[in-house]
């Protein structure tokens, strides 16, 4: 399922779309935010530039509204309809499942929208 090669494997781990090789941010952990966004500015190993054209990534703002949209519709389902919790229970779940996966969501959100734009290249020069 995470083989290199894959757009999962580059969008999981985030990993240089092209060659997968290099890690696209300067801290691996998500979770430190103060460098959540901080990326290299090209892969050390095939040269891709990142931010491919300025404001690049804004259009992975649209990305990130549709991946926090799903969270929230989850969140509900699991606490409302599996759980049977009260809509106010729903309601606190889906704001605390947002806020603690907002760091996941936002490399998440860039590592999709890279990978619609440059797809894995297995012939490395």
């Amino acid at each position: 399922m995470l083989k290199k090669g894959s757009k999962l494997n580059s969008i999981l781990t985030g990993t240089c779309p092209k060659c997968q090789n290099e890690n696209m941010y300067v801290d691996k952990n998500p979770f430190n935010l103060r460098k959540v966004l901080k990326m290299h500015e090209n892969c050390s190993h095939c040269g891709l530039k990142y931010q491919i054209e300025p404001s690049f990534f804004y259009g992975a703002m649209y990305v990130s509204y549709g991946l926090n949209v799903a969270i929230g519709i989850a969140a509900f389902v699991i606490t409302f309809v599996f759980l049977k919790l009260d809509i106010k229970t729903s309601f606190i779940s889906i704001v605390l499942a947002i806020v603690l996966l907002y760091p996941l969501v936002l490399r998440w959100s860039r590592n999709i929208y890279i990978n619609m734009f440059v797809s894995y290249d297995s012939v490395q020069k």
